[in-house]
């Protein structure tokens, strides 16, 4: 197999997590998984929050999968490695720029990373499961139409 199948199985895998990730965030974590999810929503004490528990539960889907890629289908093993990237940027991006959940501090003050950091701090203007904006993790809309969303959700309540 050349190394184009398996690099478009890793690349395209990682565009379908961040769509995956939207859709169980929003509709998982924001819903019956709220009782995990919402100490995300709070402030934290140490270095743990329950929500972690979720990074757990898809690192075990990974590494079924890289079994099942090592003994079954071959194909599968490379999934496992777009699933296994797309926890890393989540964890530089999410965990580590935008929560500061890492040794130290990069504030950005612009474009694609200013926006990201932005984007999902408007998700946390609010504290409760419903009523939140920007699912995503990776993908950061626009965070003036995300101020609008917030405002029309606050004005129908």
């Amino acid at each position: 197999m050349s190394m184009f199948g398996p690099l478009a199985i890793v690349l395209g895998t990682i565009a379908a997590m961040e769509l995956f990730a939207w859709w169980a965030h929003k509709n998982i974590m924001h819903g019956w998984g709220w009782a995990w999810h919402e100490s995300h929503h709070r402030p934290r004490n140490g270095w743990f929050e329950k929500n972690d528990l979720y990074s757990l539960v898809f690192a075990g889907f990974s590494i079924l999968l890289f079994l099942a890629g090592t003994y079954l289908w071959l194909p599968l093993w490379w999934v496992a490695a777009g699933i296994t990237a797309y926890g890393v940027l989540y964890y530089l991006a999410h965990d580590g720029l935008v929560h500061q959940r890492w040794p130290f501090r990069y504030h950005p003050k612009g474009g694609y990373l200013g926006r990201l950091v932005e984007s999902h701090h408007l998700h946390h203007a609010v504290h409760t499961r419903e009523g939140c904006v920007s699912f995503g993790f990776v993908y950061a809309p626009d965070p003036d139409k995300l101020r609008e969303q917030l405002r029309a959700s606050k004005k129908a309540a």
